[in-house]
């Protein structure tokens, strides 16, 4: 069993050095060292929301996303990947921030929960809570590789940056992508199954429920209740 806990960053400084513990520890065994946002400047970002998963009895993080809401001057972690190779970004985030606009980012889950689904249920988990401090679209940015996946949420693909949507980052190894969501509200382009989670983590944030994924079940503990 694994618990999914929310927070804002500012408000549990413990969990938010165990997020980037294991953060850097899965990035550094891939051989990723050079993340623009893999630092902590995060942390004293009060516009920052963290869930980690957890092991439910030892309390360990072994997964764990972000949602860090655009407030005009602190930059996205997406614009400071980015910026540099394409300034239009800026532009575009700034366009959304009037409705409420952030970025779902920080990703990862200890190589022991590998292949089990725990990802894309973090992922799931974010676009659920966003509500509750005034997010109504998201952006993100991934892996080439893990594009069906954001997809199934209703990601769609930006092709007006970069070359056609892509962009070499965070080394020469990589492709990386970045995505849009125009409405974090309706989760209108989600497939039906991911769309009706989201929707019931986000009208009982705070519940148990046994998620098939993966050809497995999961017990998961959802605590999404800032």
């Amino acid at each position: 069993m694994y618990t999914f806990r929310a927070f804002r960053a500012i408000d549990d400084l413990d969990s938010c050095n165990n997020f980037l513990k294991g953060h850097v520890k899965v990035l550094t065994d891939y051989g990723i060292t050079n993340i623009t946002t893999n630092n902590n400047a995060w942390m004293s970002n009060p516009y920052v929301y963290v869930i980690v998963a957890e092991t439910t009895v030892e309390k360990r993080v072994i997964g764990g996303i972000r949602v860090h809401k655009a407030d005009g001057i602190n930059p996205l972690p997406v614009e400071t990947a980015i910026g540099k190779m394409d300034s239009r970004i800026h532009d575009l985030i700034h366009s959304h921030i009037e409705e409420g606009t952030g970025e779902l980012c920080g990703l990862w889950n200890a190589k022991e929960v590998a292949g089990m689904g725990i990802s894309l249920l973090l992922i799931r988990a974010g676009i659920a809570f966003v509500n509750q401090f005034g997010i109504s679209s998201l952006f993100t940015i991934c892996a080439e590789y893990t594009l069906p996946m954001v997809h199934k949420v209703g990601f769609i693909q930006e092709d007006n940056l970069g070359d056609n949507g892509a962009f070499v980052y965070p080394n020469e190894n990589y492709i990386a992508r970045v995505l849009k969501k125009l409405n974090a509200v309706t989760i209108d382009t989600a497939q039906a199954i991911d769309r009706n989670r989201i929707l019931d983590l986000r009208n009982n944030p705070e519940q148990t429920a046994v998620e098939f994924i993966n050809n497995r079940e999961l017990l998961i503990e959802y605590k999404l209740q800032l």
